[in-house]
């Protein structure tokens, strides 16, 4: 599994964000639905990652500046086909690396309800993340659960970790 700064827009890549975003769609009202386009994902405080075993996509995810201690994942997306191969769990924990190699001293993140992100929230607890309140520019609502990770504690990044060939860029 090779993971690496990547373009969104790429067609494989672009198709699976564009699968995401109509699937958060389907899931929640559009005022609830905090997924960020190709365009979003581009943008300067945003770096996109894909994971690939070969030339087939497995999994991408982004991490967002928020603050200069603080960082949110956004975009975390397997492919339907690709689920339960680990691809998710090493995306995030290559996040969190990041993260605290930039010096984010807390990584946050909006995800869906249990009822329909149970496989996400699993995740996501098993590193460490802890359901909190709304952060940056996030309201209460009931299609919205918020976690934080407290990236200055030594219980980040359990589980599996796969070993990841990394990009030179990070």
């Amino acid at each position: 599994m090779l993971i690496e700064i990547d373009d969104p827009a790429r067609p494989d890549v672009f198709a699976l964000l564009e699968e995401h975003l109509r699937n958060m769609h389907e899931l929640s009202p559009p005022e609830s639905v905090h997924a960020l386009d190709v365009s979003q994902l581009k943008a300067p405080e945003v770096t996109f990652w894909t994971a690939r075993d070969g030339e087939k996509l497995i999994g991408c995810g982004a991490l967002k500046e928020l603050s200069p201690d603080h960082g949110e994942i956004k975009s975390m997306r397997t492919p339907a086909a690709t689920r339960r191969v680990g691809a998710g769990r090493a995306i995030l924990n290559h996040i969190i690396s990041e993260a605290k190699k930039r010096g984010y001293r807390r990584l946050s993140l909006e995800t869906g309800p249990v009822a329909t992100f149970t496989a996400a929230h699993k995740l996501y607890e098993s590193a460490g993340f802890t359901e909190c309140g709304p952060f940056a520019d996030y309201k209460l609502d009931p299609f919205s659960v918020f976690m934080a990770l407290d990236l200055n504690s030594d219980a980040t990044m359990v589980g599996h970790i796969f070993p990841v060939k990394r990009d030179k860029k990070g």
